[in-house]
């Protein structure tokens, strides 16, 4: 039995000049010509046998009839739209990965690296966010995330891929003692305990610490470091290549060992997921 339905185009035509009120804004948002949208909208009007909108000089005023089908019209005209795209799409769910990374670790680590994984893995397209914490990734509706911690997060299963070490580091032309305590130390919110850890292990926590200003990220403290603001407790593989090249100076004392460190983590309910697993695989001989 064939439908009693209007054509497609003379409802998108009917819906645009209900929700602009003038033929001519729904004809610029459709690419139509005025004459077009009015003859679809008599067409419309044709079909339904009634006419949906009183003529008053240049302005069209719908009839209640048109308010009430209008009403009803656009949650399934966006319905509509929504499944197609949806349809469009399909399959593409296991396509696109949608990849979570820490500033840092993303640009100094994982970025440099990625070119590996795309080159053994052409079909998927990488999406990639930064965030510094897990409910930044959750938000951002990640599927795979790199964080630092212990590696328990519930509902989400983790493989540790880097250990970590800290050492403090400073630039040359500020460097004038090697008593660590004389220098402003830089703080970082995420890793509020970094200076302890250190002092500790190296049995220099019995005096008390210069603070100095406070980051965000490893990138804005590394950059403050650099720019001679005082000394900073940071990851070994983020200041190796500065420390190679005489950049900065780590002369305070040997690089400790974290006790957290950077984790691959995902949703338990995408451990069976394609995509998911072949990032693991690329990504644990790393």
């Amino acid at each position: 039995m064939k439908r009693q339905i209007p054509s497609l185009t003379a409802l998108e035509c009917f819906e645009n000049v209900m929700r602009h009120g003038l033929v001519t804004r729904a004809a610029d948002e459709l690419n139509l010509t005025q004459s077009a949208v009015s003859r679809q909208i008599g067409n419309l009007e044709a079909f339904i046998r009634q006419p949906l909108f009183k003529r008053e000089r240049k302005r069209l005023v719908p009839t209640e009839a048109a308010k009430e089908f209008s009403t009803t019209l656009s949650p399934i005209m966006d319905k509509l739209e929504k499944e197609t795209m949806r349809l469009m799409s399909w399959g593409a769910e296991d396509r696109i990965l949608t990849l979570g990374l820490l500033p840092t670790f993303g640009s100094r680590w994982l970025i440099p690296r990625l070119g590996g994984f795309t080159a053994k893995n052409p079909d998927i397209q990488l999406n990639i966010v930064t965030g510094l914490s897990l409910e930044d990734f959750i938000a951002a509706n990640t599927d795979v995330f790199i964080l630092y911690g212990t590696g328990i997060w519930k509902g989400y299963e983790s493989q540790r891929i880097v250990d970590e070490e800290i050492v403090p580091v400073i630039m040359p032309e500020l460097y004038q003692s090697p008593e660590i305590m004389d220098y402003e130390h830089l703080q970082m919110a995420t890793r509020p305990k970094a200076w302890q850890v250190w002092l500790h292990a190296n049995g220099r926590g019995e005096r008390a610490q210069k603070l100095g200003p406070k980051f965000e990220n490893f990138t804005m403290m590394i950059e403050a470091v650099r720019s001679g603001l005082g000394v900073a407790v940071l990851p070994n593989m983020y200041v190796e290549s500065d420390l190679k090249s005489g950049r900065l100076l780590a002369p305070f004392g040997a690089p400790v060992a974290s006790k957290n460190g950077y984790y691959l983590a995902y949703p338990d309910h995408l451990s069976g997921s394609n995509k998911v697993q072949a990032f693991k695989n690329w990504l644990t001989p790393e």
